[in-house]
């Protein structure tokens, strides 16, 4: 048996293999193409209906939001303890003096107080158009 002298087999090999990498990462790409629709969570609130016109609202971050359970959500934040102080520590409401409620139609208004006690002068309900049959 000879031994190879040739300066391939003699020296460390050169070449980095990425098929375990590139497989790594196809698995990690179908686990969160998997699990991302599951993530999104959503605020189920069923407004009363009325005859009216659609009015784009301003501002998203304005919009204070209550449950049917009565949580009441200053934008994403469950403000249900304290409404009224973070309403008045709100710069923007303050400034603008306009909030938008968006309500569950069995939910109690409660943050229609704490909004007028905040200084609110432009309250708006936002409700979904009745629906008529054809």
């Amino acid at each position: 048996m000879a031994l190879s002298t040739s300066r391939r087999s003699a020296g460390a090999i050169r070449e980095i293999n990425v098929t375990p990498m590139v497989d790594v990462m196809l698995v990690l790409l179908i686990v969160f193409m998997v699990t991302a629709p599951l993530l999104t969570s959503g605020l189920h609130i069923e407004l009363p209906e009325v005859q009216a016109t659609n009015t784009p609202v301003k501002d998203a971050k304005l919009v204070v939001s209550i449950t049917k359970d009565e949580h009441i959500l200053f934008g994403e934040d469950d403000v249900t303890k304290d409404v009224e102080n973070v309403l008045l520590s709100n710069a923007r409401v303050q400034r603008e003096h306009e909030l938008y409620i968006r309500a569950d139609k069995d939910a109690r208004y409660r943050a229609v107080a704490a909004a007028r006690s905040a200084g609110v002068t432009s309250l708006n309900l936002l409700v979904e158009p009745e629906t008529t049959p054809p």
